[in-house]
């Protein structure tokens, strides 16, 4: 190669193979390794997060040079009109319309629920497989965002429960769950059954319970999985009976209210599971 000329030449008889070559190598120099650490030759990152994949061109608003001077009158509407054009050329169809609306209003609802950058992601690719697929029609953006954003939550393992991600959104429980089955069913996405664990560390830290009494509700979890106590009970309900047991146990004062409020269960739910455990494990509970 040689970088001069631009072209690839043969070593041995010197035939030129190709001309025009782009260079690759960097156009800084590196001294010592600390300095190729710190002056790497890339871009941004690809996501999938945003409508364009990230590579879209932006055209920076300061009316001003690189030596911070005003510019002339001639050349700032030069480039206003630079600027609509490139804004407008992002988004030409429907499709992008579409994607950019959606994905804008789902990385707003994950803010919303703290939800880390790969449930995002992943939500993101499921809204984008609906869309090519043409689900979206007849149906709300907001609905279906809420569907992506709740199913990519189960593949990823975190614990959001349907009613957490409807209510950021100000749906009804009930239609985000019809279009999360009608998304599961035409999409064919395989979705992980609810780790319970997940659940009883989300309710240790909104209740604000103590170390031992998470992993004392833990091993009682573990006990009541062996003996096949929890097949065909909710995820939630146990797991709030767990640590409603738990918390009993090492006096922790909490009420069944309490729990089932933090749990999104009822305070009957919580009552039952919480007499299975005490008389099937043989706990003995100090009044």
């Amino acid at each position: 190669m040689d970088p001069e000329n631009g072209e690839l030449v043969c070593a041995r008889c010197g035939t030129v193979v190709s001309e025009k070559q782009i260079s690759m190598m960097p156009e800084w120099r590196a001294f010592n390794q600390v300095q190729r650490e710190t002056l790497p030759r890339t871009g941004s990152p690809m996501t999938f997060t945003i409508h364009d994949k990230g590579l879209s061109t932006s055209i920076g608003w300061r009316n001003t040079d690189y030596a911070g001077k005003r510019l002339n009158p001639e050349t700032r509407n030069k480039l206003y009109r630079l600027r609509k054009w490139n804004r407008r050329s992002k988004i030409t169809d429907s499709y992008n319309r579409n994607l950019s609306q959606a994905l804008s209003m789902m990385t707003k609802l994950s803010n919303k629920l703290n939800l880390p950058r790969n449930v995002l992601e992943t939500s993101s690719m499921i809204y984008r497989k609906a869309l090519k697929t043409n689900l979206i029609r007849g149906r709300t953006i907001q609905c279906v965002v809420v569907a992506s954003l709740y199913t990519a939550c189960r593949q990823c393992h975190i614990v959001r429960s349907l009613t957490d991600v409807a209510e950021a959104a100000n749906i009804p429980r009930k239609t985000a769950a019809r279009n999360y089955r009608f998304l599961r069913q035409k999409l064919n996405i395989d979705v992980p059954r609810v780790q319970r664990t997940g659940y009883i560390n989300r309710l240790v830290s909104q209740l604000g319970l103590y170390g031992y009494t998470e992993m004392l509700a833990m091993k009682i979890l573990e006990e009541a999985s062996k003996k096949n106590f929890t097949h065909g009970r909710s995820p939630a309900g146990i797991a709030a009976a767990c640590v409603y047991v738990s918390s009993r146990i090492t006096d922790e004062h909490l009420t069944q209210h309490q729990v089932a409020c933090v749990a999104q269960v009822t305070e009957v739910t919580i009552r039952n599971r919480y007499k299975e455990l005490v008389q099937k494990l043989d706990i003995e509970i100090n009044v």
